[in-house]
């Protein structure tokens, strides 16, 4: 590892702080600068019922963190010239285009603009490890807001509608692409999944839920579109140890979702930055604005590039206008930027209800890689 000392040092520093004063309870940081690993930095245990200490090559479930995994194989694909960015979904999954899904296309599914944010209902989590049932009622769902002209977060129906898209379009699921694809020409093999192998799950970290914040404390509650409620269902929008420590979640093709190690994570970034798994001319795809908009299920401003809400944590995307990726619930963070050149992710065990140590992480990583960001 070629590493920037003195940000080495302070990053394990604050996780070890966070750590000790009983903040957090297992965190692994790693940080990418123009080709080199800079920092790589754990502290905590991986499971404290065992007290097994976190190491960095420890895999945790990251929530919608594994997004960026889905998004770079739904790039790859393009790039393989089997579908385009415009080619309606149902040209190859032609059930998908019943009760007016007919125009949406694999960019509106990139931008959360296909208008099916939620779960059809009767789908839960026991449902997720059916792959055929999820993407049969994503088929017949109707839709919020005819494709493309609307955004809103697809929570758990992204992965599902980009995993049938590339399995469609190549006859193989969303794991075996993250591993020919991915892993395996990065040597990251062990460091990147969906859907975890029998065999490797005593390796993964266990998540624990924080305690609740004081009431005064709490952060506010994402609004709702007005007048219809909410969007998602409870469970698509609070994510829980249960769920993150379930062996059939766990071991499910889910690419809504994702485990990972820190280092592995930033690792691929860093290989997309550098042009290893994305041709340096298609690079600015990742970052062009291709949707702007409100998002209809938390009436938030929303900037997306194709797969990436554009924008560092805790920035605008004013500020930070090249930097892509996505946060996890429950408060990992992985982040890239062309410009600057870092590569950052943050995984945790902890499922705080807030993103205090990714915006403290990130902060720090930012100020002493590119000071003017």
């Amino acid at each position: 590892m070629s590493t920037a000392p003195s940000l080495q040092r302070r990053v394990q520093g604050i996780l070890d702080e966070l750590v000790a004063s009983g903040a957090e309870s297992g965190l692994q940081v790693a940080v990418h600068h123009r080709g080199a690993l800079v920092v790589d930095a754990v502290a905590g245990a991986a499971d404290r019922r065992t007290g097994r200490g976190m190491t960095p090559e420890t895999p945790v479930f990251s929530f919608s963190a594994g997004k960026v995994m889905t998004s770079l194989i739904a790039h790859l694909l393009v790039g393989t010239g089997a579908v385009g960015y415009d080619t309606p979904v149902a040209e190859l999954w032609p059930e998908f285009g019943a009760r007016g899904k007919e125009t949406a296309t694999l960019r509106h599914v990139l931008t959360h603009s296909a208008g099916v944010p939620a779960m059809p209902r009767g789908i839960g989590p026991a449902d997720l490890a059916d792959w055929p049932r999820v993407c049969t009622a994503l088929a017949g769902a109707e839709p919020r807001w005819r494709p493309g002209t609307e955004t809103g977060y697809h929570s758990f129906t992204f992965g599902f509608l980009v995993g049938e898209v590339a399995r469609r379009a190549t006859g193989r699921p969303m794991r075996r692409l993250l591993h020919e694809w991915v892993a395996e020409p990065l040597g990251l093999d062990g460091d990147l999944y969906f859907g975890v192998p029998r065999a490797d799950l005593p390796r993964l970290a266990r998540l624990e839920d924080a305690a609740p914040r004081p009431v005064e404390d709490a952060a506010p509650r994402p609004a709702a579109p007005p007048g219809d409620g909410a969007v998602l269902a409870p469970w698509e929008m609070r994510p829980t140890a249960a769920m993150g420590n379930s062996r059939e979640i766990l071991r499910a093709d889910v690419p809504s979702v994702g485990t990972f190690t820190a280092r592995g994570v930033a690792a691929m970034n860093a290989a997309v930055l550098d042009g290893r798994l994305i041709g340096s001319g298609r690079l600015g795809e990742l970052t062009a604005v291709a949707f702007e908009g409100t998002d209809q299920v938390f009436g938030n401003p929303a900037r997306l590039a194709l797969g990436y809400p554009l924008g560092r944590i805790g920035t605008s995307p004013e500020e930070t206008p090249t930097t892509f990726g996505w946060v996890g619930g429950g408060g990992s963070c992985v982040w890239a930027d062309p410009v600057s050149g870092i590569s950052f992710a943050l995984t945790k065990t902890r499922l705080t209800p807030h993103f205090d140590t990714a915006l403290r992480l990130s902060e720090v990583t930012a100020a002493a890689l590119c000071p003017r960001a």
